[in-house]
């Protein structure tokens, strides 16, 4: 690449990074310059391989992964980790990064066996580097794979996380990754006082730093855990504080993911007809943004739908689901917040 097209290409890789920071903060339309620049970012991408840099090509997309996420372009970034990965060999720091993050991007469209295969590769890589973190982020990435079929596993490989981290803060991205998957494990695997202890810390974590987004992910997960202990207001307390800062960016999975979590808690109180339409809400809002619910979520909205259900007429229940389906983003989050 010449002269300028370096320039280029690290100015659309700090956009990229500085978009990513915005996303974190919660801020509104964090990726407007990402999407605004996005051919460019593609041609970048693109160029950077046929150039033989593969190593700038790997930052720029692994800056680019929420980005990915966030607006239903799992299948672009998944297409050309696939192509990078699949022309460069070797371990260095770069590339083993690249591998989570293939298999981190994947795993959010239910593609566990390619996300399980990278973190294998990844993992191999990391400890050839004697990464710890991301070793962390590896270990995590696994046993959100293993949360689908084998929970204890995914117990197992967090414990190790914790042991291969315990020298790192616990903001670091491998340790702060391993705590986070190790609540939703433990809730799980039915210790929910337990889970209860790791999330609970957790969201005083963020708090204290003022992180929103470690807020309103374990605010969200609390409410789970908080349902299945029997304290119903305090679920649903927690799951509208966490709709109301994912909203702020308007991302349709995490607000899917908030909202599924909102309608159990509502289900739960009796209100079933409200929790169907929530439900609605919640499934088409991740059919829209390219997702599949993760195993925590998919056990929660499937024993919610199995719930109500059992309780309202087919013709009550379909209209209900059809009713959510069919609203739009702004008005879902309104009538979830707001009825």
């Amino acid at each position: 690449m010449d002269a300028v097209d370096a320039v280029d290409a690290v100015a659309l890789l700090e956009v990229a990074e500085d978009a990513g920071a915005r996303a974190r903060r919660q801020e509104a339309a964090a990726f407007r310059e990402v999407e605004a620049r996005y051919p460019q970012v593609r041609e970048a991408l693109d160029r950077q391989l046929e150039a033989g840099q593969p190593a700038a090509g790997f930052r720029l997309a692994s800056a680019l992964v929420p980005f990915w996420i966030s607006t239903a372009r799992i299948d672009d970034g998944d297409a050309w980790f696939d192509r990078a990965l699949g022309t460069t060999s070797g371990v260095d720091a770069g590339r083993a990064r690249a591998l989570y993050d293939h298999g981190y991007l994947v795993f959010w469209a239910g593609r566990y066996d390619v996300s399980q295969a990278r973190f294998t590769e990844a993992m191999a890589a990391a400890e050839a580097l004697g990464d710890g973190s991301l070793q962390g982020l590896v270990l995590a990435g696994s046993a959100r794979v293993a949360l689908s079929t084998d929970v204890a596993e995914a117990v197992r490989l967090l414990r190790q996380a914790l042991v291969v981290t315990e020298d790192l803060d616990d903001g670091d991205p491998g340790r702060s990754s391993s705590l986070h998957v190790l609540g939703v494990a433990l809730q799980m695997s039915g210790d929910l006082e337990g889970a209860r202890e790791v999330m609970s810390a957790r969201l005083a974590t963020g708090r204290a730093s003022g992180d929103p987004s470690i807020v309103w992910v374990e605010s969200a997960n609390l409410s789970m855990v908080e349902r299945r202990l029997g304290h119903l207001e305090r679920a649903e307390e927690l799951s509208r504080l966490a709709l109301q800062v994912v909203a702020v960016r308007g991302d349709e999975m995490p607000v899917a993911w908030v909202v599924n979590g909102l309608a159990a808690a509502t289900a739960a109180s009796g209100r079933t007809e409200r929790a169907a339409t929530l439900l609605g809400f919640a499934a088409a809002m991740l059919e829209r943004a390219g997702g599949a619910w993760p195993p925590d979520e998919r056990e929660q909205h499937e024993e919610t739908l199995a719930g109500v259900r059992a309780v309202l007429h087919p013709d009550v229940l379909d209209a209900a689901l059809a009713r959510g389906a069919g609203l739009s983003a702004e008005d879902g989050v309104a009538y979830a917040l707001h009825g």
